[in-house]
C-alpha cells in the first residue's frame, strides 16, 4: 500500500505566493541549497519504502542554526508549514511533505566534533548518519549504542525525533538514554543551545529530553550532545531454534544472566525464510524445523565465545563468529529490505509486555484467517522488548481492518502502538486512545506554547482536533 499524505500543492512551485518565499529562502541559504525542480524534489517527497508520497514546493536545506531560524521565519511570515527532515528512512509517513509545507533538510549538518574520551560523549550534527557516528566513536576507542538496519542512511537527527531504539536496548536502552543535550530551533526562531553534557543537572525540567520523540513537532533539532558507551572488540551470536514464541520467551531469564548481552533478536520463520532468499544465502538453521528463532550476541573486552557455548548446551542453535556473525547480521539486516521487494507492506511496529507476545501474534493471525486468508504474515523484532515489526503482504481491501485490529491489540495488552517508529501521520489518531485525554491535552499544551502558530510538522504525532 502507497499512500498520499497532505493536501495539494501549486503545480509550479514559482507560483505565488510561494514564489516570494522561494526567493526569501534563496536569499537565506543560496541558490544550489532550494530545490524547486520536481526530479531533484522528487527523492525528498517519497519515503525509502515507498509506503508514503507527498509533495513540496520546495527543499531547503540550511547549513547552519542561524539559516534554520531565519528559514522558519520567512515560512512563518508566508504562511507556510515546515516538515523536517533528515535521512528519510522514517516508516509512519512523518518526514514525508504534505499539505503545501515546505522541506526543511538538515542533510548539510555533518559536523562531528572531537570525542570527549574522559566524559565519554560527544557532539554530532543532526545530519551525521548513525554508521558515520560509529565509526568517528570507534577511532577513539569508543562506540555509539544505537544500532538498526539503517544506519548508513538513517541520521542522529531522526533517530533523537523519534527517539530510535535498535537491537542494543536490551543493555543501553533508546536513543533518550544517549542524549545529554541538543542544540534546536524553536518555531519562532529562537536556537536553544545545551551542548554541554553535564552529568548531574537539576536546574529544572530537561528540554532535551522533551524534544527526544517529538518528531519534529516542537523544535528542529539541529545538533546533539551523546553519550559513548566502551567499544567491545570481541562479540560472537547464536542462532536459537525455538519450538514456539512461548519457548523462546522463557529463555529471556537465562539470557539475561549472561554477563556480555549485548542483544536479544527474535525472527519468526517466515521472515528468516525470506531475508535469506532475498541474500540468496543458506538459512542458518532450516526455517520450517522451528517455530521461532532468537538471535544472541554478546559482546565484551575479553571473548565471550565460551558464555553463548555453554548457553547453547542446553539449546538448539548454532554459534556464530567472525564471518559466520557478520552473516547472521546481514541476515537480520536484511528482512525489512526482502519485504520492500516483495512489495509495500502493511507494516506496523507495536510491543506489549513480553509475556503477552504470543497472545498479540496469536490475534493477528487469527485476524488474518478471517480479513485476508491469502496475505502474507511476516514478523520480526527485538525480542526482550517485547516489540515486533508486523508485516503483511497482500491483505488488499482488508488492511485497515487489519491495521485496527493490530493495533488495538496491542493497546489491549497493555502494550504501545510505536515501540521505536514513531506515531507519524500514520497513527495519530491514535494517540489518545494509547495515552489517554489528559496526557494529549497535556501534550497539545505543549506543542501550542511552543508553536502556536503549528508550523512545525503540522499533522505528526499529535491526534487531529
Amino acid at each position: 500500500m502507497t499512500t498520499t499524505v497532505g493536501g495539494a500543492t501549486p503545480a509550479d512551485p514559482a507560483a505565488a505566493p510561494v514564489a516570494g518565499l522561494v526567493a526569501s529562502l534563496r536569499a537565506i541559504v543560496g541558490d544550489a541549497h532550494v530545490l524547486v525542480d520536481a526530479d531533484m524534489r522528487a527523492t525528498y517527497e517519497t519515503d525509502w519504502l515507498g509506503q508514503w508520497h507527498g509533495t513540496t514546493p520546495c527543499v531547503v536545506r540550511p547549513g547552519t542554526a542561524e539559516q534554520v531560524a531565519a528559514v522558519l521565519q520567512a515560512c512563518a511570515a508566508a504562511g507556510i508549514a515546515v516538515v523536517p527532515q533528515g535521512g528519510n528512512t522514517g516508516l509512519v509517513g512523518g518526514s514525508v511533505p504534505r499539505g503545501g509545507a515546505v522541506l526543511l533538510s538538515l542533510q548539510r549538518f555533518t559536523e562531528l566534533g572531537p570525542v570527549d574520551t574522559l566524559a565519554m560523549q560527544v557532539t554530532a550534527g543532526a545530519g551525521v548518519t548513525i554508521e558515520q557516528l560509529q565509526q568517528h566513536a570507534r577511532a577513539a576507542d569508543l562506540d555509539f549504542a544505537v544500532d538498526w538496519g539503517a544506519r548508513a542512511s538513517a541520521t542522529v537527527g531522526g533517530a533523537v525525533n523519534t527517539n530510535a531504539g535498535g537491537s542494543r536496548v536490551v543493555r543501553f536502552g533508546t536513543m533518550r538514554a544517549q542524549v545529554a543535550g541538543v542544540q534546536a530551533v524553536l518555531a519562532d526562531g529562537s536556537v536553544i543551545t545545551q551542548l554541554h553534557g553535564l552529568p548531574k543537572e537539576t536546574a529544572g525540567p530537561h528540554l532535551p529530553s522533551l524534544l527526544v520523540g517529538s518528531e519534529g513537532t516542537l523544535a528542529v533539532v539541529t545538533a546533539a550532545r551523546l553519550r559513548l558507551v566502551p567499544w567491545f572488540r570481541s562479540s560472537a551470536a547464536a542462532l536459537i531454534a525455538c519450538d514456539s514464541l512461548v519457548d523462546a520467551v522463557a529463555l529471556l531469564p537465562q539470557l539475561r544472566h549472561l554477563p556480555s548481552l549485548d542483544a536479544v533478536e527474535l525472527l519468526m520463520p517466515e521472515a528468516l525464510a525470506l531475508a535469506c532468499a532475498h541474500l540468496a544465502v543458506r538459512p542458518p538453521i532450516e526455517p520450517a524445523s522451528a517455530g521461532a528463532f532468537v538471535m544472541v550476541d554478546c559482546a565484551a573486552h575479553l571473548d565471550p565465545t565460551d558464555e553463548l557455548a555453554e548457553l547453547l548446551q542446553l539449546q538448539r542453535g548454532v554459534l556464530a563468529v567472525g564471518a559466520q556473525r557478520d552473516l547472521l547480521y546481514r541476515i537480520r539486516d536484511h528482512v525489512t529490505i526482502a519485504i520492500g521487494a516483495r512489495g509495500v507492506p502493511l507494516k506496523l511496529d507495536v510491543a506489549v509486555p513480553v509475556q503477552h507476545l504470543d497472545r498479540l501474534l496469536r490475534a493477528v493471525r487469527q485476524g488474518l484467517r478471517t480479513q485476508a486468508p491469502a496475505a502474507e504474515l511476516i514478523v520480526f523484532g527485538h525480542l526482550a522488548e517485547g516489540n515486533v515489526h508486523v508485516n503483511i503482504l497482500g491483505a488488499g481491501d482488508a488492511e485497515p481492518r487489519m491495521r485496527d485490529l493490530v493495533l488495538t491489540a496491542a493497546i489491549d495488552l497493555g502494550g504501545t502502538i510505536s515501540a521505536e517508529h514513531g506515531i507519524g501521520v500514520a497513527k495519530a489518531d491514535w494517540l489518545e486512545r494509547l495515552k489517554g485525554p489528559a496526557a494529549v491535552a497535556a501534550l497539545r499544551a505543549i506543542k501550542q506554547a511552543l508553536d502556536p502558530g503549528n508550523l512545525l510538522n503540522p499533522g505528526v504525532l499529535y491526534p487531529p482536533g
